[in-house]
Protein backbone atom coordinates (compact mmCIF):
# COMPACT_ATOMS: atom_id res chain seq x y z
CA UNK A 1 0.00 0.00 0.00
CA UNK A 2 2.82 1.79 0.93
CA UNK A 3 4.07 1.93 -2.68
CA UNK A 4 0.66 3.05 -4.20
CA UNK A 5 0.68 5.58 -2.01
CA UNK A 6 4.55 6.79 -3.25
CA UNK A 7 3.13 6.34 -7.09
CA UNK A 8 0.02 7.97 -6.09
CA UNK A 9 2.05 11.18 -4.62
CA UNK A 10 4.04 10.89 -8.05
CA UNK A 11 0.90 11.60 -10.16
CA UNK A 12 -0.38 14.04 -8.30
CA UNK A 13 2.50 16.31 -7.78
CA UNK A 14 2.96 19.88 -9.27
CA UNK A 15 4.09 19.46 -12.72
CA UNK A 16 3.93 23.00 -13.74
CA UNK A 17 6.63 24.64 -11.72
CA UNK A 18 9.00 25.94 -13.80
CA UNK A 19 5.65 27.34 -16.20
CA UNK A 20 4.23 29.00 -12.81
CA UNK A 21 8.09 30.73 -12.09
CA UNK A 22 7.99 31.82 -15.88
CA UNK A 23 4.25 33.26 -15.34
CA UNK A 24 4.84 34.90 -12.51
CA UNK A 25 8.36 36.73 -13.45
CA UNK A 26 6.03 37.50 -17.11
CA UNK A 27 3.83 39.37 -14.80
CA UNK A 28 6.30 40.95 -12.42
CA UNK A 29 7.95 42.43 -15.60
CA UNK A 30 4.66 43.60 -16.99
CA UNK A 31 3.59 45.51 -13.15
CA UNK A 32 6.03 48.00 -12.82
CA UNK A 33 5.16 48.20 -9.27
CA UNK A 34 6.14 44.99 -8.36
CA UNK A 35 9.56 45.38 -9.91
CA UNK A 36 10.67 48.38 -7.81
CA UNK A 37 9.20 47.06 -4.66
CA UNK A 38 11.27 43.98 -5.54
CA UNK A 39 14.44 46.28 -6.17
CA UNK A 40 14.00 47.96 -2.98
CA UNK A 41 13.35 44.80 -1.17
CA UNK A 42 16.58 43.48 -2.59
CA UNK A 43 18.55 46.39 -2.25
CA UNK A 44 17.39 46.34 1.79
CA UNK A 45 18.45 42.59 1.53
CA UNK A 46 21.85 43.82 0.54
CA UNK A 47 22.44 46.44 2.68
CA UNK A 48 21.40 43.92 5.64
CA UNK A 49 23.98 41.53 4.82
CA UNK A 50 26.58 43.56 3.60
CA UNK A 51 26.36 46.95 5.75
CA UNK A 52 29.82 47.07 6.50
CA UNK A 53 30.79 48.17 3.03
CA UNK A 54 28.73 50.69 2.73
CA UNK A 55 28.70 52.37 5.82
CA UNK A 56 31.21 55.09 6.41
CA UNK A 57 31.19 55.07 10.27
CA UNK A 58 30.51 52.48 13.08
CA UNK A 59 27.25 53.06 14.05
CA UNK A 60 27.89 53.61 17.70
CA UNK A 61 31.02 55.94 17.09
CA UNK A 62 30.53 59.53 18.39
CA UNK A 63 31.80 62.74 17.54
CA UNK A 64 31.37 65.23 19.93
CA UNK A 65 32.77 68.02 18.13
CA UNK A 66 30.20 67.09 15.05
CA UNK A 67 27.09 66.92 16.79
CA UNK A 68 23.77 68.05 15.09
CA UNK A 69 25.17 68.23 11.85
CA UNK A 70 22.68 68.06 8.81
CA UNK A 71 22.85 66.58 6.22
CA UNK A 72 25.58 67.29 3.40
CA UNK A 73 23.30 68.58 0.86
CA UNK A 74 21.93 70.86 3.55
CA UNK A 75 25.03 72.40 4.40
CA UNK A 76 26.56 69.77 6.20
CA UNK A 77 30.08 67.76 6.32
CA UNK A 78 30.42 65.27 3.57
CA UNK A 79 31.46 62.48 5.77
CA UNK A 80 28.11 62.61 7.42
CA UNK A 81 25.79 62.50 4.24
CA UNK A 82 22.82 62.39 6.38
CA UNK A 83 23.97 64.37 9.53
CA UNK A 84 24.85 63.14 13.10
CA UNK A 85 22.72 63.18 16.02
CA UNK A 86 23.25 64.49 19.84
CA UNK A 87 26.18 62.42 20.25
CA UNK A 88 27.96 63.00 17.07
CA UNK A 89 26.89 59.13 15.55
CA UNK A 90 26.43 59.22 11.67
CA UNK A 91 23.10 58.95 11.08
CA UNK A 92 23.59 56.63 7.73
CA UNK A 93 25.95 54.20 9.69
CA UNK A 94 22.86 53.86 12.12
CA UNK A 95 20.09 53.67 9.21
CA UNK A 96 22.27 50.84 7.81
CA UNK A 97 22.34 49.11 11.04
CA UNK A 98 18.95 49.21 11.70
CA UNK A 99 18.03 47.62 8.18
CA UNK A 100 19.67 44.57 9.82
CA UNK A 101 18.07 44.67 12.60
CA UNK A 102 14.44 45.61 11.13
CA UNK A 103 15.12 42.81 8.30
CA UNK A 104 16.06 40.09 10.74
CA UNK A 105 13.02 40.29 13.27
CA UNK A 106 10.63 40.74 10.50
CA UNK A 107 12.19 37.37 8.81
CA UNK A 108 12.26 35.52 12.12
CA UNK A 109 8.82 36.69 13.36
CA UNK A 110 7.23 35.66 10.23
CA UNK A 111 9.03 31.94 10.20
CA UNK A 112 7.78 31.48 13.75
CA UNK A 113 4.58 32.88 13.08
CA UNK A 114 3.87 31.07 10.21
CA UNK A 115 5.49 28.08 11.22
CA UNK A 116 2.85 28.10 14.24
CA UNK A 117 0.01 29.40 12.54
CA UNK A 118 0.11 27.25 10.03
CA UNK A 119 0.34 24.28 11.84
CA UNK A 120 -2.25 24.62 13.97
CA UNK A 121 -4.46 26.05 10.77
CA UNK A 122 -4.17 22.64 9.34
CA UNK A 123 -4.82 20.69 11.95
CA UNK A 124 -8.02 22.57 12.89
CA UNK A 125 -8.85 22.29 9.35
CA UNK A 126 -7.99 18.63 8.36
CA UNK A 127 -9.58 16.89 12.09
CA UNK A 128 -12.43 19.30 12.27
CA UNK A 129 -14.85 18.65 15.55
CA UNK A 130 -13.33 19.88 19.15
CA UNK A 131 -9.72 20.20 17.67
CA UNK A 132 -10.98 22.82 15.39
CA UNK A 133 -13.60 24.68 17.60
CA UNK A 134 -10.66 24.74 20.39
CA UNK A 135 -7.99 26.30 17.87
CA UNK A 136 -10.62 28.73 16.27
CA UNK A 137 -12.14 30.05 19.59
CA UNK A 138 -8.28 30.96 20.54
CA UNK A 139 -7.34 32.73 16.76
CA UNK A 140 -11.06 34.36 17.88
CA UNK A 141 -9.99 35.49 21.26
CA UNK A 142 -6.72 36.52 20.21
CA UNK A 143 -7.96 38.94 17.40
CA UNK A 144 -10.61 40.14 19.71
CA UNK A 145 -7.65 42.14 21.03
CA UNK A 146 -5.68 45.12 19.17
CA UNK A 147 -2.83 43.86 17.97
CA UNK A 148 -0.25 46.91 19.60
CA UNK A 149 -2.30 46.32 23.14
CA UNK A 150 -0.88 42.52 22.59
CA UNK A 151 2.40 43.69 21.94
CA UNK A 152 2.65 46.29 24.87
CA UNK A 153 1.14 44.10 27.21
CA UNK A 154 3.22 40.58 26.14
CA UNK A 155 6.41 42.94 26.04
CA UNK A 156 5.91 44.24 29.37
CA UNK A 157 5.77 41.12 30.83
CA UNK A 158 8.86 39.91 29.21
CA UNK A 159 10.76 42.58 29.65
CA UNK A 160 12.83 44.35 26.58
CA UNK A 161 15.10 42.14 24.04
CA UNK A 162 15.73 41.07 20.33
CA UNK A 163 14.58 37.33 21.39
CA UNK A 164 11.53 38.94 23.22
CA UNK A 165 10.69 41.26 20.50
CA UNK A 166 10.81 38.62 17.68
CA UNK A 167 8.41 35.96 19.63
CA UNK A 168 6.16 38.76 20.93
CA UNK A 169 5.61 39.73 17.12
CA UNK A 170 5.27 35.69 15.95
CA UNK A 171 2.61 35.64 18.56
CA UNK A 172 0.58 38.83 17.74
CA UNK A 173 0.39 37.34 14.08
CA UNK A 174 -0.04 33.69 14.04
CA UNK A 175 -3.76 33.19 14.40
CA UNK A 176 -3.91 35.48 10.92
CA UNK A 177 -1.69 32.38 9.58
CA UNK A 178 -3.88 29.95 11.19
CA UNK A 179 -7.40 30.96 9.64
CA UNK A 180 -5.87 31.06 6.18
CA UNK A 181 -4.42 27.66 6.80
CA UNK A 182 -7.43 26.52 7.97
CA UNK A 183 -9.59 27.57 5.19
CA UNK A 184 -7.49 25.57 2.64
CA UNK A 185 -7.75 22.93 4.35
CA UNK A 186 -10.97 22.78 4.34
CA UNK A 187 -11.07 23.52 0.42
CA UNK A 188 -8.53 20.95 -0.07
CA UNK A 189 -10.89 18.50 1.88
CA UNK A 190 -13.49 18.63 -0.67
CA UNK A 191 -11.14 17.96 -3.80
CA UNK A 192 -10.73 14.23 -5.48
CA UNK A 193 -7.54 13.51 -4.94
CA UNK A 194 -8.06 14.04 -1.19
CA UNK A 195 -10.44 11.44 -0.99
CA UNK A 196 -8.33 9.09 -3.38
CA UNK A 197 -4.97 9.78 -1.12
CA UNK A 198 -6.93 8.50 1.72
CA UNK A 199 -8.72 5.62 -0.05
CA UNK A 200 -5.32 4.21 -1.01
CA UNK A 201 -4.23 4.44 2.38
CA UNK A 202 -1.80 7.38 2.16
CA UNK A 203 -1.00 8.47 5.94
CA UNK A 204 -2.51 11.44 7.88
CA UNK A 205 0.99 12.94 7.97
CA UNK A 206 1.91 12.39 4.05
CA UNK A 207 -1.33 13.79 2.92
CA UNK A 208 -0.58 16.98 5.22
CA UNK A 209 2.89 17.46 4.01
CA UNK A 210 2.56 16.77 0.02
CA UNK A 211 -0.81 17.46 -0.65
CA UNK A 212 -2.81 20.05 2.33
CA UNK A 213 0.21 22.33 2.48
CA UNK A 214 1.47 22.89 -0.82
CA UNK A 215 -1.29 23.79 -1.84
CA UNK A 216 -2.01 26.65 1.19
CA UNK A 217 1.26 27.90 0.22
CA UNK A 218 0.33 30.64 -2.34
CA UNK A 219 -2.26 32.04 0.44
CA UNK A 220 0.00 31.69 2.90
CA UNK A 221 2.98 33.87 1.01
CA UNK A 222 0.44 36.60 0.84
CA UNK A 223 0.12 36.94 4.51
CA UNK A 224 4.01 36.77 4.92
CA UNK A 225 4.56 39.38 2.49
CA UNK A 226 1.90 41.73 4.71
CA UNK A 227 3.60 40.28 8.04
CA UNK A 228 7.27 41.47 6.93
CA UNK A 229 6.08 44.79 6.59
CA UNK A 230 3.77 45.31 9.75
CA UNK A 231 6.32 42.69 12.02
CA UNK A 232 8.82 45.80 10.60
CA UNK A 233 6.09 48.18 12.18
CA UNK A 234 5.85 46.83 14.86
CA UNK A 235 9.03 46.94 15.49
CA UNK A 236 9.84 50.21 14.91
CA UNK A 237 6.55 51.30 17.15
CA UNK A 238 7.76 49.16 20.05
CA UNK A 239 10.64 50.22 20.24
CA UNK A 240 9.94 54.01 19.46
CA UNK A 241 8.04 53.49 22.86
CA UNK A 242 10.90 52.07 24.82
CA UNK A 243 9.87 48.00 24.98
CA UNK A 244 11.06 47.21 22.02
CA UNK A 245 14.73 46.85 21.17
CA UNK A 246 17.32 48.19 24.06
CA UNK A 247 17.92 51.95 23.79
CA UNK A 248 21.97 51.10 22.96
CA UNK A 249 20.94 49.09 19.63
CA UNK A 250 20.87 51.02 16.42
CA UNK A 251 16.92 50.20 15.02
CA UNK A 252 14.90 52.77 13.12
CA UNK A 253 12.19 52.92 15.94
CA UNK A 254 15.10 53.75 18.51
CA UNK A 255 16.17 56.42 16.44
CA UNK A 256 13.19 58.05 15.76
CA UNK A 257 12.41 57.60 19.79
CA UNK A 258 16.33 59.71 20.14
CA UNK A 259 14.85 62.35 17.09
CA UNK A 260 11.76 62.48 19.37
CA UNK A 261 13.88 64.29 22.35
CA UNK A 262 15.52 66.92 20.15
CA UNK A 263 13.11 67.72 17.28
CA UNK A 264 13.49 71.13 17.10
CA UNK A 265 17.51 70.94 17.20
CA UNK A 266 17.77 68.50 14.33
CA UNK A 267 14.48 68.55 12.73
CA UNK A 268 15.90 66.31 9.79
CA UNK A 269 17.30 63.33 12.04
CA UNK A 270 13.61 61.63 12.25
CA UNK A 271 13.38 62.23 8.37
CA UNK A 272 15.46 59.22 7.63
CA UNK A 273 14.06 56.57 9.78
CA UNK A 274 10.78 57.45 9.16
CA UNK A 275 11.48 57.75 5.01
CA UNK A 276 13.14 53.87 5.97
CA UNK A 277 10.39 53.24 7.71
CA UNK A 278 8.00 53.56 5.31
CA UNK A 279 9.84 53.03 2.14
CA UNK A 280 10.37 49.38 3.83
CA UNK A 281 6.84 48.97 4.65
CA UNK A 282 5.35 49.88 1.34
CA UNK A 283 7.20 48.02 -0.81
CA UNK A 284 6.37 44.98 1.17
CA UNK A 285 2.98 45.56 1.04
CA UNK A 286 2.75 46.27 -2.69
CA UNK A 287 4.61 43.41 -3.46
CA UNK A 288 1.63 41.68 -1.05
CA UNK A 289 -0.80 43.38 -3.59
CA UNK A 290 0.56 41.56 -6.72
CA UNK A 291 1.02 38.39 -5.14
CA UNK A 292 -2.24 38.33 -4.85
CA UNK A 293 -3.76 39.24 -7.68
CA UNK A 294 -1.12 37.63 -9.25
CA UNK A 295 -2.12 33.81 -7.55
CA UNK A 296 -5.83 34.78 -7.81
CA UNK A 297 -5.49 35.09 -11.54
CA UNK A 298 -3.15 31.55 -11.41
CA UNK A 299 -6.31 29.40 -8.89
CA UNK A 300 -8.99 30.79 -12.22
CA UNK A 301 -6.74 29.62 -14.50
Amino acid sequence: MSGASERFDDVVAPRQRAGNWARAWRSMVRSKVALVSVFIILLLVAVALFGEFFALHDPDQQHLRSRFLPPAFAGGELQFPFGTDGVGRDILSRLIAGARISLFVGISSVFLGGLLGVTLGIVAGYFGGWVDVAIMRLVDLQMAFPTMFIGLFAMALLGTGLTELIIVIAIVQWAYYARVARAEALRIKEMEYFHAARALGVRTGRIMLRHVLPNAIGPVLVVASFSLSTAIFYESALSFFGVGVPPNIPTWGNMLADARDVLLLTMWYPVFPGLAITVTVLAFNLLGDWLRDFLDVTLDD
